[in-house]
């Protein structure tokens, strides 16, 4: 008898992973869409920067833990209105670490009803593996030695591959939408002759709109996010109520999995702060575990006079 925790996580990791979507989730999707959409670099017109930090289903034991820091800022390079960006992003899921650094550029083009990024991303992602066996006690003296099976890796294993994105993001005063595609190259992992991975396409819908109340002070932003890597699919549907530009609260549904609770502000200089917490609707439920996400923002509008009153680029 033995008990292989590393060798169980490594099936699911290397027989599943075409079969089930690898990137990280975030609640606050409206506030950092330039993770999954390179043509949103450079949209605002703003210099642009988010640390965000996710707790999934906290306390559950090798839960995914989410660390990203991004930035973008509007350009104009060679006589063209564009955007560059920078994703930085940790994730953590059981004894898998994924580590993703990629730059952003995005071409602007303004028609009569919006204006039109489209853009590439290209970088790096960092996937690393260090399981741990756990071999229980046998009266008779009969076990296999972790070491006889050339397929589990023995101690820490990391693979470096090239990554890529495409993206659209169409956006005016009055609302957004974007497709995108992340992971294009679907780029090869490989960790021995026995156990390989890959990187899979997720495709990426999103679009919010900002509809004016009869109290001129309060606003309603509903905004989707939909995405699917051809074998799963998941769907945000959020509405956020904002009061006088500065503070939001509001409810999130993700299909068949959770509902979040929303809740931010937004300072006269620029700096934001969010929060959420879902409450788990799927079968992770009965162990009564939550999710937690935290986010820091700043925008700075370089052309505006110092003197005027700061108006959010976000809640127009």
């Amino acid at each position: 008898m033995k008990k292989i925790i590393s060798f169980l996580y490594l099936v699911i990791i290397v027989k599943l992973a075409a079969f089930s979507q690898q990137d990280p989730q975030f609640t606050n999707n409206m506030f950092y869409k330039l993770g999954v959409n390179p043509g949103y670099a450079g949209s605002e017109g703003t210099i642009n920067g988010i640390i965000l930090n996710r707790y999934q289903w906290d306390g559950f034991r090798g839960s995914p833990k989410t660390l990203i820091f991004s930035a973008d800022a509007a350009i104009n390079a060679f006589g063209s209105e564009g955007g560059i960006g920078l994703n930085i992003v940790s994730d953590e899921l059981g004894f898998e670490k994924n580590t993703q650094i990629n730059a952003n550029y995005a071409y602007s083009q303004t028609l009569s009803f919006g204006k039109l990024g489209i853009g590439v991303s290209l970088g790096v992602l960092n996937k690393s593996i260090n399981g741990e066996w756990e071999i229980p006690e046998d009266d008779f003296g009969i076990y296999t030695q972790p070491n006889s099976d050339p397929a589990i890796p023995q101690g820490e294993v990391s693979q470096l591959a090239l990554d890529a994105g495409l993206g659209l993001y169409l956006s005016s005063n009055q609302f957004y939408v974007g497709a995108s595609v992340t992971h294009v190259n679907q780029a090869e992992i490989k960790f021995s002759d026995l156990a390989t991975t890959y990187l899979v396409r997720h495709y990426y819908f999103m679009g919010g709109y900002n509809i004016k109340l009869s109290d001129p002070l309060f606003e309603l932003q509903p905004s989707f996010l939909f995405k699917t890597d051809m074998a799963f699919w998941q769907l945000d549907l959020n509405a956020n109520i904002v009061f006088n530009k500065r503070f939001w609260g509001g409810i999130t549904y993700r299909v068949q999995d959770a509902i979040a609770l929303l809740m931010g502000m937004e300072m006269e200089n620029g700096l934001r702060f969010g929060y959420s917490f879902d409450l788990v609707t799927s079968a992770m439920s009965h162990y009564g575990y939550g999710s937690h996400e935290i986010f820091v923002s700043y925008s700075l509008d370089l052309e505006r006079n110092r003197n005027q009153k700061y108006k959010s680029i976000r809640f127009l």
